[in-house]
């Protein structure tokens, strides 16, 4: 499974009129759709679901405000705020564990300064994962949505360096 790369709206869209929250629900809320369905169009349009989404959208699916930040706050996949410049998710699982992920966990804690889990540190931010489907190409790892697979420290630091620079104009 592999995400869209994860940079928000304001990053893309900084010349276009800013979207409300009713059109950003009417935009996404398609007949049948289920609330996770709806939620993962936002975040993937928004890079994160704007807490001014929750009251329109509770209302157009006759559900509570309480049920919507539920489902979102359940879930770690959905973000709160906007995510950050780079995002590192790292495989912990035990296909990856057997083929040293914890290594480069500690590497990559080193290289960029963060630590896993414990939120925005300046514009990275690393967060661990259980399973990314690449059992046989352990370890793996995302960097802004992108799948990579049979990382040693060294591909880390070139991809981190990559994503890096490819973002730096859309601070």
């Amino acid at each position: 499974m592999t995400q869209m790369p994860q940079q928000h709206e304001n990053q893309h869209h900084q010349n276009q009129p800013a979207v409300t929250p009713d059109e950003r629900v009417a935009r996404h809320l398609k007949k049948g759709a289920s609330l996770l369905a709806v939620l993962h169009a936002i975040q993937d349009e928004a890079g994160y679901i704007p807490a001014d989404v929750i009251a329109p959208l509770a209302q157009a699916m006759s559900l509570s405000r309480a049920e919507v930040h539920g489902v979102i706050t359940y879930y770690h996949h959905f973000r709160s705020e906007p995510p950050a410049r780079v995002t590192v998710q790292l495989c912990r699982a035990e296909a990856c564990r057997s083929m040293g992920t914890e290594a480069l966990a500690a590497h990559i804690e080193g290289h960029t300064g963060c630590k896993f889990d414990s939120g925005h540190h300046l514009d990275t931010e690393l967060e661990t994962v259980y399973c990314l489907g690449q059992c046989a190409l352990s370890p793996a790892m995302t960097i802004n949505g992108e799948l990579y697979a049979r990382v040693t420290p060294q591909k880390f630091e070139r991809l981190y360096e990559a994503a890096r620079a490819s973002t730096e104009d859309l601070v």
